[in-house]
């Protein structure tokens, strides 16, 4: 009796999970990363704080520990997509860029990636070079340096509200549907509609950045009435900041961008990932899921999606950004590409331009910067987006390569006339006309500005509030409306980037060298034993 007892238990064991099954739903799991920005080698991609603060920070990022990460979290579940919000590559350590970020797409093959969302910097050299990155192909200009012709992107580039001006046809695939436990997920991807501010008008001629939470609601909709969609995530290249000083993993006082686009995004959409501020949140906004995993491959966001059989949608959402230190071993056919590409770009790389007796951090690197380039160029003001530094200098030899990740985007001078007047407007757009400040490095210019006056002024149409801007000097003296100054930027400001117009507006336009050749030259002296000044202090005063 007891046997026959047994067999009946056994056969329902045997026969209730299918039907249980069935009725559970779909766990998937995506993992996300946002900002990579070629950073393959562990020494340029930094430290990261889980809490926030600076002395909790270790060592992450590396693509070789990337790897190794993705690969361990995936084996948790088979259900499993790598996925990225955009500026997977451009403004790249020299590492990559050398080879046109090359070497950045072959890894993120080996590493699996699924799907990318165009970011502002993957259009820095140009419409027809990221196409290239996707298709392959040998670069129209240096050929196939590596000695082997390039195959191109495995995973898919996403850009749902990029298009071409004329036609209004999508640049890439607006979405991709992915079959995962037997359900389907699409995914939208995008980037910011202020591409066009943040890139040079000749990278993006003939496109057009379309409104990103009116793309996204169209979007949504195709996926859902042609293909049956239901669980839908954006991966979108715009995003937020957290509070100063919190945790990875945490979503304090979240302000951005990205606030308002969910805000007005259709309920349809389950999950967003994003990025371009470099920050790392995991937050709640209307309910729905918003994560950023920082930038530079040193953090992964986790997230595990429940999906009902019956429904097709998304009935849970659980994230964690989770840190990739280096308490793993290295993925050993990652070491190997980052190996291959070293050796070729050692010659380069390892070339030392300057001594310096001591460390610079990125400000005071900034100021150095913009020193340089109004000596390269024998200008009486130079300015620089302070966002364009992004890194410092270390103490000791400067290298080539170090310069390079100061400025990765090898960008030609500018020089040509303002008259005070001019200047003066200028350096207001620092704030009216702008979502948030674009804040200038300056050289052989000095000038106090009013906080009270400048958030008063941001965001408003120029011209239409009193200037944050006092005690405008060069050279020591009071400027003058009427009279006119040569000025030096890089190309990008003189076009009019970051909504700096008035920069367009300057007259007898010349070119000069590199911005990387005019760090170069600056170093130089101190090859021989000079030693570089410390850059001049208290150039821009800020006041109440």
């Amino acid at each position: 009796m007891r046997l026959l007892l047994g067999l009946a238990v056994a056969a329902a064991v045997v026969f209730a999970p299918p039907a249980a099954a069935a009725r559970k739903p779909v766990k998937v799991q995506l993992l996300g990363l946002n900002d990579f920005h070629g950073h393959l080698e562990p020494a340029t991609a930094g430290l990261v704080s889980p809490t926030g603060d600076p002395a909790d920070a270790v060592p992450a990022g590396g693509a070789e520990y990337l790897a190794r990460h993705v690969r361990k979290l995936e084996r948790r579940n088979p259900h499993t997509l790598l996925v990225s919000a955009g500026d997977l590559v451009g403004a790249s350590p020299l590492l990559s860029a050398l080879f046109h970020d090359e070497p950045t797409i072959e890894a993120m093959n080996r590493i699996g990636l699924d799907l990318n969302a165009v970011g502002n910097h993957e259009f820095d050299d140009g419409a027809a070079e990221l196409k290239r990155l996707q298709r392959g192909g040998c670069h129209p200009r240096d050929g196939c340096p590596a000695s082997h012709r390039f195959k191109g992107a495995d995973f898919r580039f996403l850009a749902a509200n990029v298009v071409n001006s004329r036609t209004r046809r999508p640049f890439f695939a607006p979405y991709a549907v992915r079959r995962l436990g037997g359900v389907k997920v699409g995914f939208i991807g995008l980037t910011l509609r202020d591409t066009v501010d943040t890139v040079t008008a000749e990278a993006i001629a003939g496109l057009s950045f379309l409104d990103e939470a009116a793309t996204i609601n169209r979007q949504a909709r195709r996926l859902q009435r042609r293909h049956g969609v239901k669980a839908i995530v954006v991966l979108l290249h715009e995003g937020g900041v957290q509070a100063a000083a919190s945790p990875v993993d945490g979503c304090r006082d979240m302000a951005g961008p990205v606030v308002d686009v969910v805000e007005r995004t259709t309920r349809r959409v389950d999950l967003f990932l994003t990025g371009h501020t470099h920050a790392a949140y995991n937050c709640l906004i209307g309910g729905r899921r918003v994560t950023s995993a920082g930038s530079h491959g040193r953090v992964l966001t986790r997230i595990d999606l429940e999906i009902s059989r019956r429904t097709r949608d998304v009935v849970r959402t659980r994230a964690d950004n989770w840190i990739v230190r280096h308490d793993v071993m290295r993925a050993p056919d990652i070491t190997r590409l980052i190996e291959r590409y070293g050796s070729l770009a050692a010659p380069i790389r390892d070339r030392v331009v300057g001594r310096l007796e001591r460390g610079l951090g990125r400000r005071a690197t900034g100021d150095v910067v913009v020193d340089a380039q109004r000596s390269a160029t024998g200008a009486a003001a130079a300015f620089a987006h302070a966002g364009g530094v992004r890194a410092g200098l270390a103490a000791g030899d400067v290298t080539a390569g170090e310069v390079f990740s100061v400025q990765p985007f090898g960008t030609r001078m500018v020089t040509s006339t303002l008259t005070g007047a001019q200047l003066v407007a200028l350096l207001d757009q620092q704030w009216c006309g702008q979502d948030e400040p674009q804040l200038l490095l300056a050289s052989g210019v000095t000038y106090a500005w009013s906080a009270a006056a400048a958030a008063a002024a941001t965001g408003k149409p120029c011209g239409t509030l009193p200037s944050p801007v006092g005690d405008l000097r060069i050279g020591g003296e009071p400027v003058e409306p009427g009279r006119g100054y040569r000025v030096t930027a890089n190309a990008f400001l003189a076009g009019g980037g970051h909504r700096l117009t008035v920069l367009r507006s300057g007259t007898d336009r010349v070119g000069g060298p590199l911005d990387t050749e005019a760090l170069e030259a600056h170093l130089a002296p101190s090859l021989a034993g000079a030693t570089l000044p410390p850059p001049a202090p208290n150039r821009i005063a800020r006041l109440p």
